[in-house]
C-alpha cells in the first residue's frame, strides 16, 4: 500500500526538535479564536532546470489548503505579497521581514526545491514573522507524484509547531462506492485525493472500519452470498474471512486495543444483537439479547462503553452500554429515527444521523445526553458520520448534489465541503487514526 511513498526525511536544524515544546501560537480549544494569518509563497526553484511539474506552486497551494481546512489558519493571498519572493532566499538572513509583516502575516513558510537526476529534493522552513526567527524545518526527497504527500507532511509540522498538537493531513478515509458498478471499498487521502480501490468483490461491500494502528480494515461483504465480515491487510492486500455466522455479520468495529471487534449478528432466530469477537472471528461475549433489533455498535475511546442503535423504545434511538456490566442507557430522545453513532476520539461527544423534517442530518450529543446539536442543514440527506482522529472534523455522506458524496466539516458544522466527486455514490466514510507509516 504505497510503500514506495515513504520519503527520506531529516531535520534541517538539530535544534528544531527542541523548540516544539516552546511557545504555542494557536490555542485550539480557545473560544472564538480568530484565524492565524500565514503566508506561503511558491517554493523557490534552486537550480536552473525548468519547473515542468509546477513543483513550486503545487507545494505551496497544498500546504495552504491543508492549513485552512483545519479552521485555524488564514492563508495570505499571494496577490498581496510585496516585492518578488523569488528574489530572496529561504533562510532567516535573506528574508525581508517588513514585507511580510506589512501584509499581515504572523508566520511564514519558505521553501525551495532542487531537481536532481534521482528525484526532487525539497527544503521547507517555518518562521515567526513578528520575531523574524526560524521555528522548524525539514528536508524531503521524492518524485513528482509525491508532492502532495510531501506537502501534507510539512503541513503536519506546521500544525504541531504552532498548536502543539498533531495535524490530520497524513490521515486517510476509507469509504464505500459503487462507481465501478458494484459497491466496493475504497481509500483516499483526507482531502479526497489519491483514491485507491481496495476490493474487487463484484458484490456488495459495506461499513469499512480501521484498526487502531491503521494497518488493517474490517468490513462486511456479500462476496460469498451471506453478509460476512472480512479483514484486509492494507500493506499486503491479503483478506481474511473472519466472521461468517448464519445470518447477518454487519457493522464491525475494532476495539481501541486492537484485540476485539464489536459487530451485529443475527443468528439467534434472525434477531439482530451485538456481540464481541476476536480478530479470528471467535465469539467472546454477547452484549444484547433484547427482542428488539440492536445494531451499529461503536466503542468509546477508552474501550469501557459502546454506543449502538436499538428500536427497543419503538423507534431507532442511540443507546450506550457499559461493556463490563452491560448496563444500558438511552441517550437520544429527540426525533423518531436516530442512527449511525460515532464516538468522538476525545470521548466527550457522539455524532449520529437523525431524521429531521423528512431528511437526515448530522447531530452531536454529549455522552451524558446534554447538548443535542444539529450540525448540517439544507437540502439532501446527511448520514454515517465519522470523526477525524483529532476530534475536530467529521466526515459524512450527503446526497445534496444528487448522487451521494463524501463531505467533511468542522465539528461546529462550519467549513463543509465535498471531498469526493465523479460518477456513482460514495457513502460510509471511516476516518483513519494517525498513520505513523506515511
Amino acid at each position: 500500500m504505497n510503500k514506495n511513498l515513504v520519503l527520506a526525511l531529516c531535520l534541517i536544524v538539530i535544534g528544531a526538535a527542541t523548540t516544539v515544546a516552546a511557545k504555542v501560537y494557536i490555542y485550539i480549544d480557545a473560544p472564538a479564536t480568530s484565524k492565524f494569518p500565514i503566508a506561503v509563497p511558491s517554493f523557490k526553484n534552486m537550480n536552473t532546470l525548468p519547473d515542468k511539474h509546477r513543483i513550486g506552486t503545487s507545494l505551496s497551494s497544498v500546504i495552504v489548503e491543508d492549513l485552512e481546512s483545519s479552521g485555524l489558519f488564514r492563508g495570505i493571498d499571494q496577490a498581496s505579497f510585496l516585492g518578488n519572493p523569488d528574489s530572496s532566499g529561504i533562510t532567516s538572513d535573506s528574508i525581508n521581514w517588513d514585507d511580510w509583516s506589512l501584509v499581515g502575516a504572523e508566520a511564514l513558510v519558505r521553501g525551495g526545491f532542487y531537481q536532481e537526476e534521482t528525484g526532487i529534493r525539497i527544503e521547507a522552513r517555518l518562521f515567526d514573522v513578528i520575531k523574524g526567527s526560524f521555528l522548524t524545518g525539514k528536508r524531503y526527497f521524492g518524485k513528482p507524484d509525491d508532492l502532495r504527500l510531501i506537502s501534507h507532511k510539512f503541513s503536519d509540522e506546521v500544525m504541531l509547531r504552532l498548536t502543539g498538537q498533531k495535524g490530520i493531513f497524513l490521515t486517510q478515509i476509507a469509504f464505500v462506492s459503487d462507481r465501478s458498478g458494484t459497491k466496493e471499498i475504497y481509500m483516499m487521502d483526507f482531502d479526497g485525493h489519491n483514491r485507491i480501490q481496495l476490493t474487487k468483490h463484484r458484490s456488495i461491500a459495506l461499513s469499512p472500519a480501521w484498526s487502531p494502528d491503521g494497518r488493517e480494515l474490517v468490513f462486511t461483504s456479500y462476496k460469498k452470498g451471506n453478509p460476512d465480515v472480512y479483514l484486509r491487510e492494507l500493506f499486503y492486500g491479503r483478506e481474511h474471512w473472519i466472521s461468517h455466522y448464519k445470518g447477518l455479520n454487519i457493522a464491525p468495529e475494532w476495539s481501541p486495543d486492537g484485540k476485539k471487534i464489536v459487530l451485529t449478528l443475527s443468528e439467534d432466530n434472525g434477531n439482530s444483537d451485538i456481540y464481541i469477537i476476536n480478530t479470528k472471528g471467535e465469539k467472546i461475549s454477547r452484549l444484547t439479547s433484547e427482542w428488539s433489533n440492536d445494531v451499529s455498535p461503536c466503542w468509546s475511546p477508552d474501550g469501557r462503553f459502546i454506543a449502538f442503535v436499538s428500536n427497543r423504545s419503538g423507534t431507532p434511538q442511540i443507546y450506550t452500554m457499559e461493556v463490563r456490566t452491560k448496563k444500558v442507557k438511552r441517550l437520544t430522545f429527540e426525533g423518531n429515527y436516530n442512527t449511525s453513532p460515532a464516538w468522538s476520539p476525545r470521548g466527550d461527544k457522539i455524532a449520529f444521523a437523525g431524521r429531521y423534517k423528512g431528511r437526515f442530518a448530522i447531530f452531536t450529543i454529549n455522552t451524558d445526553g446534554s447538548a443535542f446539536t444539529q450540525l448540517t442543514f439544507g437540502a439532501g440527506n446527511c448520514e454515517t458520520p465519522s470523526w477525524a482522529p483529532n476530534g475536530r472534523q467529521i466526515a459524512f455522506s450527503s446526497d445534496e448534489s444528487g448522487s451521494k458524496k463524501i463531505y467533511s466539516m468542522l465539528t461546529d458544522g462550519s467549513g463543509k465541503k465535498a471531498i469526493t466527486s465523479g460518477k456513482g455514490n460514495d457513502t460510509s466514510p471511516s476516518w483513519s487514526p494517525y498513520l505513523n507509516y506515511r
